[in-house]
This record gives structure tokens, C-alpha cells and sequence, in this order.
């Protein structure tokens, strides 16, 4: 029941509960749907300290000096462990997208043969190339057996003595 006083609706109290309800609910979905619009911000890899990096120096220090200051690097080289890589990385992630790459530092440590920095160099974002993995099998010799020949192609033979 609705009284009207002048212009002004009196609502008995299970209706403006009712009221305010659905207004909060539509807020809170309102607020869910912006937050899932908000972009997700994600660090990986190795964060750099430039002070430390601007105190390395070609000539000057260790491997151990390096590792104190830089900390454990994120790559050593494959074919040459006198090479270390510190590889950062930053994406942002908007919704259902796929990430998209903000920013991206790597830093090369080469060193000599006797394990004091010979060069530091860094890469460019747009030097970097992606690498996309391929999901194929890799042949193997022998021939393919099928799932009986698993199950029951021991049956009838031999055993190895002492077994």
C-alpha cells in the first residue's frame, strides 16, 4: 500500500528495504563489471636495480661481486656459461585478452676466461623475439605396438635366470 501526502510517496518499510537492496546489488554488479575491465598488471623475471647495475663495470668485478650485487641471474648461456642473462618482463591483462607486453629488459653479462666482466650489454624490446613452442611428437625407432601387445606380449616368454 501507497499513501500519497502532497507529492511525496510514503513507501511502508518492506519497500523501501526492497528498494535499497536492488540499489546495492546493482552497484556491487556495476563496480564487479569495471573491476573486471581494469587491466592486471604482472612482474616476471628478474626486477633490476639500476644503482647496482650502474656499478658494474667492464674489468672490475667478479662473477661473486656480480651475483651480490645482481643476484642469481635468470639464464646462464646454453652453449657458454661465461655469458648471464637478468630477463624482466611486464604484461598487462585486460579481461578474456590475451597479455600484452608493456615492457621488457634484459641485461647481458659477459665474462672473461678468468670470471671478471668483460662486456655489459642490453637488449631492445623490439630486438627480442617470441618463441612459439611446437607441440609434435618426436619420432622414436622401434615399431608401434598397440595396447594388447602391451597387455599380454610377455605372456609365454622366458624369464631371465634367478628371477
Amino acid at each position: 500500500m501507497v499513501l500519497r501526502r502532497g507529492h511525496a510517496e510514503i513507501l511502508p518499510a518492506h519497500g523501501r528495504s526492497r528498494r535499497a537492496r536492488h540499489m546495492v546489488l546493482g552497484c556491487a554488479l556495476a563496480a564487479a563489471l569495471l573491476a573486471g575491465c581494469t587491466p592486471q598488471v604482472h612482474q616476471q623475471g628478474h626486477v633490476s636495480d639500476h644503482e647496482a647495475l650502474a656499478e658494474i663495470k667492464p674489468g672490475m668485478q667478479t662473477r661473486e661481486e656480480v651475483a651480490r650485487l645482481l643476484g642469481t641471474p635468470s639464464a646462464v648461456g646454453t652453449f657458454d656459461d661465461q655469458r648471464w642473462y637478468y630477463i624482466s618482463r611486464r604484461t598487462e591483462t585486460e579481461a578474456f585478452n590475451a597479455p600484452e607486453l608493456v615492457d621488457q629488459s634484459v641485461i647481458v653479462i659477459d665474462f672473461d676466461e678468468n670470471g671478471v666482466v668483460a662486456e655489459v650489454s642490453s637488449v631492445a624490446t623490439e630486438e627480442a623475439r617470441a618463441v612459439v613452442p611446437v607441440d609434435e611428437e618426436t619420432a622414436t625407432r622401434g615399431r608401434d605396438i598397440g595396447l594388447l601387445e602391451q597387455l599380454f606380449g610377455n605372456i609365454g616368454r622366458p624369464t631371465a635366470p634367478g628371477q
